[in-house]
Protein backbone atom coordinates (compact mmCIF):
# COMPACT_ATOMS: atom_id res chain seq x y z
CA UNK A 1 0.00 0.00 0.00
CA UNK A 2 2.83 2.39 0.80
CA UNK A 3 4.36 1.96 -2.66
CA UNK A 4 0.98 2.54 -4.30
CA UNK A 5 0.51 5.71 -2.30
CA UNK A 6 3.95 7.09 -3.06
CA UNK A 7 3.50 6.44 -6.77
CA UNK A 8 -0.01 7.86 -7.00
CA UNK A 9 0.14 10.70 -9.51
CA UNK A 10 -2.12 13.15 -7.66
CA UNK A 11 -0.67 14.80 -4.55
CA UNK A 12 -1.66 17.47 -2.05
CA UNK A 13 0.35 19.05 0.74
CA UNK A 14 -0.33 22.06 2.96
CA UNK A 15 2.49 23.69 4.91
CA UNK A 16 2.07 23.57 8.66
CA UNK A 17 2.11 27.17 10.00
CA UNK A 18 5.58 28.15 11.25
CA UNK A 19 4.21 30.82 13.56
CA UNK A 20 1.15 31.24 15.82
CA UNK A 21 -2.13 31.65 13.96
CA UNK A 22 -4.13 34.85 14.22
CA UNK A 23 -6.71 34.44 16.99
CA UNK A 24 -8.89 37.32 15.83
CA UNK A 25 -9.33 36.18 12.22
CA UNK A 26 -9.77 32.61 13.46
CA UNK A 27 -12.63 33.69 15.72
CA UNK A 28 -14.38 35.53 12.87
CA UNK A 29 -13.23 33.17 10.08
CA UNK A 30 -16.72 32.46 8.69
CA UNK A 31 -17.44 36.19 8.36
CA UNK A 32 -14.00 37.13 7.01
CA UNK A 33 -14.19 34.36 4.39
CA UNK A 34 -17.51 35.51 2.90
CA UNK A 35 -16.05 37.56 -0.02
CA UNK A 36 -13.73 34.81 -1.25
CA UNK A 37 -16.41 32.19 -0.66
CA UNK A 38 -18.82 34.14 -2.90
CA UNK A 39 -16.19 34.16 -5.65
CA UNK A 40 -15.68 30.41 -5.24
CA UNK A 41 -19.43 29.79 -5.35
CA UNK A 42 -19.74 31.78 -8.58
CA UNK A 43 -16.95 29.72 -10.16
CA UNK A 44 -17.97 26.26 -8.99
CA UNK A 45 -21.72 26.61 -9.18
CA UNK A 46 -24.68 27.58 -7.05
CA UNK A 47 -28.06 26.12 -6.31
CA UNK A 48 -31.26 28.05 -6.79
CA UNK A 49 -34.77 26.94 -6.03
CA UNK A 50 -38.22 27.96 -7.14
CA UNK A 51 -41.68 26.73 -6.27
CA UNK A 52 -43.99 25.76 -9.11
CA UNK A 53 -46.85 24.78 -6.83
CA UNK A 54 -47.61 24.36 -3.15
CA UNK A 55 -46.36 20.77 -3.28
CA UNK A 56 -43.41 20.79 -5.67
CA UNK A 57 -40.08 22.47 -5.03
CA UNK A 58 -37.63 22.35 -7.97
CA UNK A 59 -33.91 22.74 -7.36
CA UNK A 60 -31.32 23.10 -10.09
CA UNK A 61 -27.58 23.57 -10.42
CA UNK A 62 -26.57 26.61 -12.44
CA UNK A 63 -23.22 25.05 -13.38
CA UNK A 64 -20.64 22.75 -11.82
CA UNK A 65 -17.46 24.71 -12.44
CA UNK A 66 -15.25 21.85 -13.61
CA UNK A 67 -15.12 20.82 -17.26
CA UNK A 68 -16.49 17.30 -16.83
CA UNK A 69 -19.03 16.12 -19.39
CA UNK A 70 -17.10 17.52 -22.38
CA UNK A 71 -13.98 15.69 -21.13
CA UNK A 72 -15.97 12.46 -20.88
CA UNK A 73 -17.07 12.82 -24.49
CA UNK A 74 -13.61 13.76 -25.74
CA UNK A 75 -11.96 10.80 -24.02
CA UNK A 76 -14.71 8.45 -25.17
CA UNK A 77 -14.85 9.47 -28.83
CA UNK A 78 -11.55 11.22 -29.56
CA UNK A 79 -9.20 9.89 -26.85
CA UNK A 80 -8.10 13.46 -26.14
CA UNK A 81 -8.01 15.66 -23.05
CA UNK A 82 -7.71 19.26 -24.32
CA UNK A 83 -4.92 21.03 -22.48
CA UNK A 84 -6.83 24.22 -21.81
CA UNK A 85 -9.66 22.26 -20.21
CA UNK A 86 -7.08 20.56 -17.97
CA UNK A 87 -5.48 23.91 -17.13
CA UNK A 88 -8.87 25.35 -16.14
CA UNK A 89 -9.67 22.36 -13.93
CA UNK A 90 -6.24 22.47 -12.32
CA UNK A 91 -6.48 26.20 -11.58
CA UNK A 92 -9.95 25.74 -10.11
CA UNK A 93 -8.78 22.81 -7.96
CA UNK A 94 -5.91 24.90 -6.60
CA UNK A 95 -8.22 27.79 -5.79
CA UNK A 96 -10.76 25.48 -4.12
CA UNK A 97 -8.12 24.01 -1.84
CA UNK A 98 -6.70 27.42 -0.91
CA UNK A 99 -10.18 28.52 0.14
CA UNK A 100 -10.72 25.19 1.88
CA UNK A 101 -7.46 25.52 3.84
CA UNK A 102 -8.56 28.97 5.00
CA UNK A 103 -12.05 27.87 6.00
CA UNK A 104 -10.69 24.81 7.82
CA UNK A 105 -8.38 27.12 9.84
CA UNK A 106 -5.27 25.42 8.46
CA UNK A 107 -3.72 28.68 7.27
CA UNK A 108 -4.03 32.40 8.01
CA UNK A 109 -3.22 33.74 4.53
CA UNK A 110 -6.29 35.06 2.78
CA UNK A 111 -6.81 32.80 -0.28
CA UNK A 112 -5.26 34.09 -3.47
CA UNK A 113 -7.11 33.66 -6.74
CA UNK A 114 -3.92 32.78 -8.63
CA UNK A 115 -0.92 32.18 -6.33
CA UNK A 116 -0.16 28.78 -4.77
CA UNK A 117 0.63 30.19 -1.32
CA UNK A 118 1.08 27.31 1.21
CA UNK A 119 -1.19 24.85 -0.62
CA UNK A 120 0.58 22.57 -3.10
CA UNK A 121 -1.41 20.50 -5.59
CA UNK A 122 0.23 18.16 -8.08
CA UNK A 123 -1.91 16.78 -10.91
CA UNK A 124 0.00 15.62 -13.99
CA UNK A 125 -1.43 16.29 -17.43
CA UNK A 126 -2.56 12.92 -18.82
CA UNK A 127 -1.78 11.47 -22.22
CA UNK A 128 -5.34 10.44 -22.98
CA UNK A 129 -4.35 8.19 -25.85
CA UNK A 130 -1.77 6.23 -23.85
CA UNK A 131 -2.74 6.57 -20.18
CA UNK A 132 -6.54 6.70 -20.15
CA UNK A 133 -8.97 3.94 -21.07
CA UNK A 134 -11.68 5.50 -23.20
CA UNK A 135 -14.44 3.49 -21.48
CA UNK A 136 -13.43 4.11 -17.87
CA UNK A 137 -15.19 7.50 -17.50
CA UNK A 138 -18.49 5.66 -17.85
CA UNK A 139 -17.91 3.52 -14.75
CA UNK A 140 -15.51 5.47 -12.55
CA UNK A 141 -18.33 7.05 -10.55
CA UNK A 142 -19.56 3.55 -9.70
CA UNK A 143 -16.11 2.21 -8.83
CA UNK A 144 -15.55 5.20 -6.53
CA UNK A 145 -18.65 4.51 -4.38
CA UNK A 146 -16.62 2.83 -1.59
CA UNK A 147 -14.49 5.98 -1.36
CA UNK A 148 -17.57 8.22 -1.16
CA UNK A 149 -18.90 6.07 1.67
CA UNK A 150 -15.65 6.28 3.66
CA UNK A 151 -15.25 10.01 2.98
CA UNK A 152 -18.68 10.72 4.46
CA UNK A 153 -17.43 9.41 7.81
CA UNK A 154 -14.06 11.11 7.47
CA UNK A 155 -15.67 14.50 6.86
CA UNK A 156 -17.60 14.09 10.11
CA UNK A 157 -14.23 13.62 11.77
CA UNK A 158 -12.97 16.77 10.03
CA UNK A 159 -15.83 18.79 11.51
CA UNK A 160 -14.93 17.54 14.98
CA UNK A 161 -11.27 18.44 14.36
CA UNK A 162 -12.19 21.95 13.25
CA UNK A 163 -14.28 22.47 16.38
CA UNK A 164 -11.42 21.37 18.63
CA UNK A 165 -8.80 23.27 16.62
CA UNK A 166 -10.86 26.49 16.80
CA UNK A 167 -10.65 26.48 20.58
CA UNK A 168 -7.00 25.38 20.52
CA UNK A 169 -6.04 28.30 18.27
CA UNK A 170 -7.97 30.81 20.38
CA UNK A 171 -6.16 29.69 23.53
CA UNK A 172 -2.72 28.70 22.23
CA UNK A 173 -2.42 30.16 18.72
CA UNK A 174 -1.57 26.71 17.37
CA UNK A 175 -3.44 24.13 15.32
CA UNK A 176 -2.69 20.74 17.00
CA UNK A 177 -0.34 18.95 14.61
CA UNK A 178 -2.16 15.59 14.76
CA UNK A 179 -5.47 17.24 13.90
CA UNK A 180 -3.80 19.28 11.15
CA UNK A 181 -2.35 16.14 9.55
CA UNK A 182 -5.71 14.37 9.72
CA UNK A 183 -7.63 17.23 8.09
CA UNK A 184 -5.01 17.58 5.33
CA UNK A 185 -5.07 13.81 4.85
CA UNK A 186 -8.83 13.82 4.30
CA UNK A 187 -8.43 16.68 1.83
CA UNK A 188 -5.75 14.68 0.03
CA UNK A 189 -7.98 11.60 -0.11
CA UNK A 190 -10.86 13.68 -1.48
CA UNK A 191 -8.61 15.22 -4.17
CA UNK A 192 -7.45 11.81 -5.36
CA UNK A 193 -11.01 10.52 -5.63
CA UNK A 194 -12.15 13.64 -7.48
CA UNK A 195 -9.16 13.39 -9.82
CA UNK A 196 -10.10 9.81 -10.58
CA UNK A 197 -13.84 10.13 -11.23
CA UNK A 198 -14.51 13.83 -11.92
CA UNK A 199 -11.35 15.39 -13.32
CA UNK A 200 -10.59 12.07 -15.10
CA UNK A 201 -6.84 12.65 -15.14
CA UNK A 202 -5.87 9.11 -14.13
CA UNK A 203 -7.20 5.57 -14.34
CA UNK A 204 -5.21 4.46 -11.30
CA UNK A 205 -7.59 3.61 -8.47
CA UNK A 206 -7.13 5.91 -5.44
CA UNK A 207 -5.56 4.35 -2.34
CA UNK A 208 -7.55 4.07 0.87
CA UNK A 209 -5.15 6.17 2.90
CA UNK A 210 -4.61 9.63 4.33
CA UNK A 211 -0.87 9.46 3.74
CA UNK A 212 1.01 11.58 1.25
Amino acid sequence: MADDTMSYPVKLSIDYPDKPLNRLTTFFRIIVAIPIFVILALLTGAIFSFRMSHHVDYRQFIHIGYVFLPVVLMILFRRKYPRWWFDWNLALVNFCFRVSAYLLLLRDEYPSTDEDQAVHVEIPYPDANKDLNRWMPLVKWFLAIPHFFVLCFLFVGVLVCIFIAWFAILFTGRYPRSLFDFVVGVQRWSLRVNSYCILLVTDKYPPFTLAD
